[in-house]
């Protein structure tokens, strides 16, 4: 049996920074992680390249977390993405800002982040033990004891639970925080994939399977009313819909479809030109074309792959010639390069998930230390929060501030 300061279960980017930041302020601190290296998680994000953080004001971060992202503003003030960054460029991570104020590695590696985190905790003596699974938090008169790992007691009177959420489950995320503080009396907020492709109804999306679109518009209709939209990069899968502004928009879809609504996805193929606009070049391109076959001029205004789809939805014979289009088929093929629709019919799992949405609720949790409002010693940081954003390296900076500001909040 051995005493700490401050034990800390899980040794993803939470879990490092509320160590480095404990351990900075003189305490002993001890890191469980249940899996046999640290950072699992980490260096996968980003495809394995890492966005570290983004350069948007505090005020803007705040308004890309939900559901409630004034709950952060404490800790970004006290830890945000210049201290990341300053950090990590001191322990030997050159960084580079990339469009959209995303900043990632030089050298595209995540693991040269992890790398840092560890040069950094190591120096200041943290002590990491992976291979440790906690199985209970030990608390008596309201006030934490202790942990139970792989059937050792550990005496301590701060914990922090950095342990992740469900998302990616092989890297170690797969939900087991939230058990250890529900024993403890804490809410869970309803668990749900987010950052995650959707699977779309009928065999659309599969026949484009590979496909990818860059700057077009996305509309979502929720019961056929619209609710929200998003212009970037997506892609065609064998199940339906990812990519980027698909993966941004999906926490709201699953929120929906939870709701038993119906959602559907409409995708403008020419957002830079008005349905007037486009519609003078659909005629100009039939003109100029007449004696060409209709099959043959969506080659003009469409990827080629999409052509079989989109003349199946028309309804059109691809070997009547140009000329012989009539004014109502033009209107037809006009609304569709700026309505192609779909219907979502589902989302993937957990294991396809970036992130988790849900978690502890925060109503429970003191936002100027990260403490438990039930349990005195026990801190939270990082997924297991009832607080998700965007991709863009908004998550990635909730880990690191939460994280140093649990760290910087326990007292012996």
């Amino acid at each position: 049996m051995r005493n700490y300061d401050l034990i800390i279960i899980g040794a993803g980017p939470a879990g490092l920074l509320a160590a480095g930041r404990a351990a900075e302020r003189g305490y002993k601190v001890l890191i469980l992680e249940k899996m046999k290296t640290e950072g699992r998680k980490l260096l996968i994000t980003g495809k394995g390249r890492c966005n570290i953080t983004n350069n948007a004001t505090i005020d803007d971060f705040i308004s890309q977390v939900k559901p409630d992202g004034r709950f952060l503003r404490n800790s970004f003030s006290q830890f945000f993405s210049k201290e990341i960054i300053d950090l990590l460029t001191k322990y030997g991570t050159e960084i580079s800002l990339e469009r959209g104020g995303r900043y990632f590695p030089t050298n595209n590696n995540a693991a040269s982040v992890l790398k840092a985190l560890l040069r950094w905790t190591k120096e200041l003596k943290v002590e990491i033990r992976c291979g440790q699974r906690a199985e209970k938090l030990i608390a008596k008169d309201g006030a934490i004891q202790g942990i139970r790992a792989n059937g050792q007691i550990f005496q301590t009177g701060n914990v922090i639970l950095a342990t992740g959420g469900k998302s990616y489950p092989a890297t170690g995320s797969n939900g087991e925080g939230y058990e250890l503080a529900r024993q403890l009396g804490h809410s869970i907020v309803k668990l749900r994939p987010s950052l995650v492709p959707l699977e779309t109804a009928g065999n659309q999306a599969q026949r484009l399977q590979g496909l990818s679109l860059k700057n077009v518009n996305v509309t979502i209709w929720v019961n056929g009313k619209k609710a929200g939209e998003e212009f970037g990069e997506m892609i065609f899968t064998h199940f339906g819909l990812s990519g980027p502004i698909i993966l941004t928009i999906s926490g709201f879809v699953v929120d929906e479809l939870n709701k038993n609504n119906k959602v559907e996805i409409t995708i403008d193929l020419k957002p830079a030109l008005d349905e007037q606009k486009l519609d003078k070049r659909l005629q100009r391109d039939l003109n100029e074309h007449g004696k060409k076959k209709a099959g043959n001029i969506f080659s003009y205004w469409l990827p080629k792959t999409m052509i079989p789809v989109f003349i199946d939805l028309l309804g059109i014979d691809p070997e009547k010639e140009c000329h012989q289009v009539s004014s109502k088929e033009r209107q037809k093929i006009l609304y569709l390069l700026k309505n192609l629709p779909f219907t979502i019919n589902g989302y993937r799992s957990f294991k396809e998930a970036i992130i988790t949405a849900g978690g502890i609720s925060t109503k429970e949790i003191t936002p100027k230390t990260m403490e438990s409002k039930l349990v005195n010693g026990l801190y939270f940081a990082g997924e297991i929060l009832d607080l998700d954003a965007k991709t863009g390296g908004y998550n990635l900076q909730i880990a690191y501030s939460t994280g140093w500001m649990a760290g910087n909040s326990i007292t012996n």
